[in-house]
């Protein structure tokens, strides 16, 4: 495939409160070269006036691929007719390259309210999907393309709620009212493009995820939109965590780093974070909460989320230096403890933690622990056992999981990395989402103390989840390396993404 493509353009006129108005939808395929990037529609009318119009991202595909659409409504006012008849080519932008997709330089052409037109070479294609479903939603809607040169009898949804352990299949109507509208509003050229359009409604009821493929029967075979054999994936807004070490206030523009913490969360739509090493001037040991770089954070995010801190020790000889919790979702039962038996604010190994109970929609209750203990030499092992035994009374009846998040200062493999995952028998949820292997330059950490020690698997920071809890960790990636929004601390950030299990 090229890097950008057209799936389809839907061209319609219509009449609302008597006026005329024309709805144009472009559905484009791309290759995901990188996380930044522009992709518009260029476009124009029958006045030949040239317009930009922005695609949004719509949902990731399989093999490195998106899914994006643009879509424009345009009214008709006695100083301005519709667009009527288009001509329109497709733009991608990123790193500094340009791609186009306007069918060879000629542009393509889609008559006034002829309704959907296929790209080159698609025989079938699924539109009009959604990303995400949403809060209270127990049904899908979906609207299958396929070209009538493949003379389609039969299009059918294969789809389940439980990966595939059941299955179930829906067949698709064509959608005849569809075309019916297009000739009763007079289209210039109704289905002139040759495509035929089915429609389903898969309900998944209360279901937290559903998967599909579609299969076209024609002329005794079959033709598949299945998202390259990976089948479509739709479920509720999992829960996103990341966990970092902002390295209290030793990092060169500072103040820049943190906006582009923020924008982070925001760009990513990040749910709850875990902050270590969260610095505020120490005020002769008052503390300066204008200064604290967790609300700093928070107050640059689009909408501040809930932020419980505290602070276990000074840090830098000038920082009261703690760990913070930001959740989008209500913090209850929150609460901080040391668990060190160092309890001196002028000790580098006292050392606290900060809980929270947290109510995720459509998955349920976790407790959430942000987490920055000793190293193994200094204090780790007894630092964990208290933190394990506060965890196990914390835990109620109908909690989903009990999440630590942070630096534990044990490289991956090590004595006390065994303790825990062994012993205490929690989970590395890193090494769980990326089952074939890890790069140790992957985790690099900036600290002289790890230098010569850790050999392969370079981790320091983890999320440990408790033996036998009901999530299941879908995704675990790197975040804050030169890959993405370049560093902003010694420290990397790893950010999860977490499903209920079935």
């Amino acid at each position: 495939m090229a890097e950008i493509q057209l799936v389809a353009v839907e061209n319609i006129i219509s009449r609302k409160k008597r006026r005329p108005q024309q709805l144009l939808t472009f559905y484009i395929e791309l290759e995901n070269l990188d996380f930044h990037k522009q992709v518009d529609v260029i476009w124009c009318g029958e006045s030949g006036q040239w317009r930009t119009l922005a695609a949004d991202f719509l949902m990731q595909l399989a093999g490195g691929k998106e899914r994006w659409r643009a879509q424009v409504v345009c009214q008709a006012t006695p100083q301005q007719s519709l667009p009527g008849n288009i001509r329109f080519g497709l733009r991608f932008r990123c790193r500094g390259q340009e791609f186009w997709d306007n069918c060879h330089g000629d542009n393509y052409h889609s008559e006034a309210d002829s309704g959907y037109q296929l790209g080159t070479g698609i025989q079938i294609a699924h539109v009009g999907y959604q990303n995400r479903l949403q809060a209270g939603q127990k049904s899908l809607e979906l609207t299958v393309l396929t070209a009538t040169a493949i003379q389609a009898g039969q299009v059918t949804v294969h789809w389940t709620t439980d990966d595939w352990r059941s299955q179930r299949q829906t067949h698709c109507l064509t959608d005849r009212l569809y075309w019916d509208r297009r000739c009763a509003s007079n289209a210039r050229n109704p289905n002139q493009y040759g495509v035929q359009v089915w429609t389903a409604r898969l309900r998944c009821g209360r279901h937290f995820r559903l998967q599909y493929g579609i299969e076209a029967n024609a002329a005794g075979q079959s033709v598949w939109d299945n998202n390259g054999g990976q089948n479509y994936r739709l479920s509720h807004k999992p829960l996103s965590l990341l966990i970092l070490n902002l390295h209290c206030y030793q990092e060169s523009r500072q103040d820049e780093k943190f906006s582009t913490i923020a924008r982070a969360i925001d760009e990513r739509e990040i749910d709850v974070i875990c902050f270590q090493e969260v610095a505020e001037n120490w005020n002769e040991g008052q503390g300066d909460w204008a200064s604290n770089a967790a609300n700093i954070i928070n107050q640059r995010l689009k909408k501040p989320f809930d932020l419980f801190y505290d602070w276990s020790h000074i840090g830098f000889d000038r920082y009261r230096e703690g760990v913070a919790i930001l959740s989008r979702y209500t913090l209850q039962q929150t609460e901080s403890r040391y668990v060190s038996n160092d309890k001196d604010p002028y000790s580098i190994h006292s050392r606290k933690v900060v809980a929270a109970n947290i109510d995720i929609p459509c998955i349920g209750r976790v407790q959430l622990f942000s987490v920055h203990l000793s190293w193994w030499e200094d204090g780790f092992a007894e630092q964990f056992q208290q933190l394990n035994e506060w965890a196990k009374q914390r835990k109620g009846k109908h909690m989903k999981a009990t999440l630590l998040g942070g630096d534990f200062n044990i490289a991956a493999g090590s004595e006390g990395y065994r303790l825990v995952v062994q012993h205490y028998r929690y989970e590395d949820q890193f090494l769980l989402a990326n089952r074939q292997g890890l790069s140790g330059e992957q985790f690099r950490v900036d600290d002289a103390h790890w230098g010569d020690y850790l050999a392969e698997d370079y981790r320091i920071d983890y999320v440990f989840a408790n033996a036998g809890h009901k999530l299941k960790v879908t995704s675990a990636t790197t975040l804050f390396t030169e890959q993405d929004y370049g560093r902003v601390s010694d420290h990397i950030g790893y950010l999860f993404a977490f499903e209920p299990l079935n």
